[in-house]
């Protein structure tokens, strides 16, 4: 079952394994938004039906200028893609160089995008016994070693940690000094607009901010991502896309999100509500150590013996799914991660586990 787990929301691969129906089961290993789609998403969805006899429009315009005009950039300074994932995947064939790095822990498609395109790929890794603390002086001397691409998620992803602006700022001015050129994931940064690095990145040069519209608004099963960048690496990466990537509806249903304001403040308001509650009573359970967070989910550690792989095994059975980080560099056996859901959902999550450990 191993490969199932490899990243969160493997339900359908799960319930056809178990034979069960993918309905039946809590997903706490996908971080989605538990307010489910804004109000206007459906209708859009349903309108768009009448336009699936046209090819999408391939600029994805009208989506685009509403992330520009929320983001406060030019639209020149967007590029529309199918989710985050295809622009990780397209930026290694984009920028030339041999060697890059990635700080670790971290999603792990920066490495398969970075080993398909032929580049040499470590890791900068981060320890949970200092709080994923990022040493600038450390990393510093790491770039300086003719490191030509840089992966950084912000914040961070599974652990949660958020660095402050200023703490980017001086990142991007050691990648303009060696040389190196940073892909900032900010997949999560909705929840904490204020620190994004979207302005600095857009209106400089080496760089490139990766954005995700399907945890936030729940709507995984769209595929649905955005960049945010200097106009001549945006160009450059219109160029290189896949024609036609984005779909009608996934295009109709980002414009409904976006013009629903109230939903964005809904969802930071409950986060970080159900965020906080859930990570005190995780702190309550014996043996688990959940780490801060300043997204949608809360990485854990097992101080009790018990391996992750054990505990999601377990919860299994209960048909409650969560994310064993075994897999993460950097992370061993003992971590795990769960989304942050509903008061219910997250009462069920930990009762739960209250009976299990």
């Amino acid at each position: 079952m191993s490969g199932i787990f490899d990243h969160g929301g493997g339900v359908f691969a799960l319930a056809r394994l178990m034979g069960v129906s993918p309905e039946d089961f809590l997903d706490f290993s996908a971080n989605i938004n538990p307010l489910g789609p804004p109000r206007g998403v459906r209708e859009a969805f349903i309108e768009s039906f009448a336009r699936l006899a046209h090819y999408p429009d391939r600029d994805a315009a009208e989506l685009r200028n509403a992330l520009a005009s929320l983001h406060v950039v030019a639209p020149s300074q967007v590029i529309v893609s199918n989710g985050s994932t295809e622009l990780i995947y397209l930026l290694p064939r984009l920028i030339a160089g041999s060697k890059a790095l990635t700080v670790a822990p971290a999603f792990s498609e920066y490495g398969r995008a970075l080993k398909r395109s032929g580049w040499e790929s470590r890791y900068f890794a981060l320890s949970p016994g200092n709080g994923f603390a990022l040493s600038l002086d450390k990393l510093a001397k790491k770039l300086d070693e003719g490191v030509e691409l840089l992966f950084l998620c912000n914040p961070a992803n599974p652990s949660g940690t958020l660095l402050p602006l200023a703490e980017v700022e001086r990142i991007h001015t050691i990648c303009r000094q060696t040389g190196t050129f940073l892909v900032l994931d900010e997949a999560f940064m909705d929840f904490r607009e204020e620190e994004s690095a979207k302005a600095l990145i857009a209106g400089s040069s080496g760089g490139i901010v990766l954005r995700s519209m399907t945890k936030f608004y729940a709507i995984p099963g769209l595929r649905l991502g955005y960049a945010i960048g200097p106009e001549e690496i945006i160009s450059r990466c219109t160029g290189m896309l896949e024609p036609w990537s984005v779909n009608t509806p996934a295009q109709a249903a980002g414009c409904a999100a976006l013009a629903d304001p109230d939903y964005r403040s809904r969802t930071i308001a409950s986060n970080a509500e159900e965020r906080d509650h859930l990570s005190r009573s995780l702190a309550a359970l014996p043996g688990v150590k959940p780490y801060p967070s300043a997204a949608n989910y809360l990485l854990s550690e097992l101080e009790n013996g018990m391996s992750a792989a054990q505990l999601r095994d377990a919860l299994l059975k209960r048909r409650i799914v969560i994310r064993d980080c075994s897999n993460y560099e950097g992370l061993d056996e003992s971590f795990f991660r769960v989304a942050v859901r509903s008061r219910d959902d997250n009462r069920r999550l930990l009762n739960a586990l209250g009976d299990i450990l």
